[in-house]
């Protein structure tokens, strides 16, 4: 049985999920308030500027996290974060998930600015000016202009780890569509990747690839730490005799535990986290570090 994934109600949502939702949406504010009131760009103090750029500093690659650049930029990264941070975080606990929250965001900049060096280290080399429209500036001018904002990066990041750690789990595409979790994250990594080499739009899409390259790397070094990476024969289970179980019963076993994990998850999706077991809670999370 696939599980139908749907986000649960903000009343039960995890500590370190509802604190990021809240400072994301404090930082909206006030760039809105310090616009309109003193007109002041937040945004030049706090988003990530290149690192060749005056107006950079180091404080940036943490600060552009919590910076959106309109409504529906800071809709679509809180919702995402909403819908499958809480999971994450119920399986791993605030600690680990706000490690991997900021690993994926940090990771997402530090793409960004190497992707950029490599993009305008002709202009910085030979050039003093850039021209602009009808109109020339000094590259550092143009530099300072170059700045990155929002949570993508994380939240991309989030979004691997959910596809590798329920695979099957069923995600609807605008309410409507459904498609496997791990499908899911496939296609819009490609998405990102194929954006990053041919979109000219003003969206960071290797930052994008950058959060999950990052994601996947922390997940990765995580499984080797535990020793979860080894072959599977390597670490089964020993059966009743003693002897590591054979492929039907290691077979058999994965699939209970799958069909287990997708009734659980689709408890979860109806009532919420709270409304399971604590031997339910200590299964999934056991699923989570096997996943």
């Amino acid at each position: 049985m696939d599980n139908q994934f749907r986000p649960q109600g903000f009343s039960i949502l995890p500590v370190v999920v509802k604190n990021l939702l809240i400072i994301n949406i404090i930082f909206f504010l006030a760039t809105w308030a310090a616009e309109v009131v003193w007109r002041i760009d937040l945004s030049d103090y706090l988003g990530l500027h290149y690192i060749g750029a005056s107006d950079f500093r180091p404080y940036q690659f943490v600060t552009y996290m919590f910076m959106h650049g309109n409504f529906a930029h800071i809709f679509f990264n809180m919702f995402a974060l909403w819908m499958f941070g809480n999971t994450i975080e119920n399986a791993w606990g605030p600690k680990k998930f706000l490690i991997f929250y900021f690993v994926c965001g940090i990771g997402a900049g530090l793409t960004q600015e190497l992707v950029q060096y490599i993009q305008l280290h002709d202009i910085i080399a030979n050039y003093e000016y850039v021209r602009i429209g009808n109109r020339s500036i000094p590259v550092d001018e143009y530099l300072n202009m170059l700045t990155t904002v929002g949570a993508s990066g994380a939240v991309y990041g989030i979004l691997l780890a959910f596809g590798m750690m329920w695979p099957n789990s069923r995600i609807y595409i605008y309410f409507a569509i459904p498609i496997k979790a791990k499908w899911f994250v496939i296609i819009y990594g490609l998405i990102e990747l194929f954006s990053g080499f041919s979109s000219v739009d003003n969206v960071a899409h290797f930052a994008h690839v950058g959060g999950m390259l990052f994601g996947l790397i922390l997940i990765l070094y995580w499984r080797y730490k535990d020793g979860s990476w080894r072959p599977r024969f390597l670490h089964r289970d020993r059966n009743q005799n003693g002897w590591p179980k054979s492929d039907w019963e290691y077979n058999k076993e994965r699939t209970d535990d799958h069909r287990r994990t997708d009734e659980i998850l689709e408890k979860i999706s109806k009532g919420g986290y709270n409304s399971l077991t604590e031997e339910e809670k200590e299964f999934l999370f056991k699923q989570s570090k096997k996943s």
